[in-house]
């Protein structure tokens, strides 16, 4: 197939672009680059050294002879340009990664919150639109999060996208209706990817495209198949407060001797999913399109769920690092459970990598390898939800009046 992958030099689209490449199909970038020049305003970089995207293609080519083409377009701000594109290479698949991925640094600002909703809604639509201007019937992919759902306790499981409800008729009857289930998004970036399930389900129902919406959990780990071949692919591993995941946060800081930062009672219930598996999830939806004029097809695209203050306590028993509790800057519950449904790659040959099987030695050896480019002051998460807990976070950022425990 020819593939377009929006978002390719990020931290999922670029293994899922090696990934797909390496199964032979035609792989074409299109990046705006944003990723890197955010890099440039927070002050921080990638703990592995990264190359430029030329770069990174060139390295590929010379270590398979496949050719991985790069883009150099903004989805959100240049919709004839994208459209332009469409229209000459009419993708079979399009895989959108395209949106500014982290939620604190979503809420950083009101500069942050606009820009959010501007790059992240725009880049969505103006696909859409292009889409259904060319009568492309490309099959779309996009990656979105278990976030939509929100991180309340109702005590059932959280189904796959839709969820069945009765509905009460004025003739006291009660009817059978299916129903994406009820949002609830905790920031701005996850209140974008619920605006994103809206637009899909229009367009599906209107003009009849292709989805495929995959609700993903927390990305841990940082090399695939591919990205081990040469020094050069390596993937990109953020561990600071807005960008990086707290499973690798957590490594990062146990390799620094930095105390692992667990924010409020670390009660916080979150789905996790190792990077190897998020690509092969992507390889198996490419390969389960739904039909045109079906309804967008979702997987919850997660492998296990684990409270954040085990996680920690996991981390620290193997490391020996200590743990530090400090003020929570995100508005959320104290305490969540998180039941999750995903039969469906299961059913389809996804066999998952759990946190059990090793890896985490491997990341912890990539952390210590790369000590040396750590920012310690770029460690700590303050991008606050609220004025009132922004207050609270910068009176002790580092919870150095704090709890700490071995």
């Amino acid at each position: 197939m020819k593939i377009a992958v929006l978002g390719g030099d990020g931290f999922v689209g670029w293994p899922t672009s090696l990934h797909l490449s390496d199964q032979g199909h035609e792989i074409h970038i299109l990046d705006n680059l944003s990723r890197r020049w955010i890099d440039t305003e927070l002050g921080v970089q990638s703990l592995t050294p990264m190359d430029s995207i030329q770069e990174r293609t060139r390295v590929w080519h010379a270590e398979t002879g496949r050719r991985i083409h790069f883009h150099l377009i903004d989805l959100a701000k240049d919709y004839e340009l994208l459209k332009g594109w469409l229209a000459k290479h009419r993708p079979d698949a399009i895989i959108h990664f395209a949106e500014q991925r982290a939620a604190p640094y979503s809420m950083k600002s009101d500069r942050h919150k606009n820009y959010t909703v501007s790059n992240n809604v725009n880049a969505t639509h103006n696909l859409l639109n292009a889409m259904v201007e060319l009568d492309l019937d490309a099959h779309l992919v996009h990656l979105g999060t278990m976030g939509v759902y929100g991180y309340s306790t109702v005590g059932a499981a959280i189904p796959e996208g839709y969820l069945p409800v009765g509905i009460e008729t004025v003739d006291g009857r009660t009817v059978s209706q299916e129903i994406l289930y009820p949002s609830n998004p905790g920031s701005i970036y996850h209140m974008t990817k619920c605006l994103d399930q809206q637009l899909f389900q229009f367009y599906a129902k209107n003009d009849a495209l292709r989805i495929t919406d995959l609700h993903q959990g927390i990305v841990w780990g940082t090399h695939t198949e591919q990205t081990r071949r040469h020094a050069q692919l390596v993937n990109r591993f953020d561990y600071d407060g807005d960008y990086g995941t707290v499973l690798n946060r957590f490594l990062i800081q146990a390799a620094i001797g930095y105390p692992l930062t667990v924010h409020g009672t670390g009660g916080q219930t979150r789905a996790f999913i190792h990077i190897q598996d998020s690509v092969r999830c992507i390889e198996i939806a490419l390969k389960n399109p739904p039909q045109r004029g079906g309804r967008v097809e979702i997987f919850n695209q997660m492998t296990e769920t684990h409270r954040v203050r085990d996680l920690a306590e996991m981390i620290s028993k193997m490391t020996g690092a200590e743990i530090a509790w400090l003020p929570n800057p995100r508005k959320e519950a104290a305490e969540n459970d998180l039941i999750v449904r995903n039969e469906k790659f299961l059913g389809l040959g996804l066999d998952p990598t759990t946190l059990g099987e090793g890896l985490l030695d491997e990341i912890v050896e990539v952390a210590k390898k790369f000590a040396y480019r750590v920012d310690r002051s770029r460690v700590p998460a303050v991008s606050a939800w609220t004025k009132d807990i922004a207050a609270k976070v910068e009176r002790d950022p580092e919870g150095k009046r704090l709890k700490s425990v071995s």
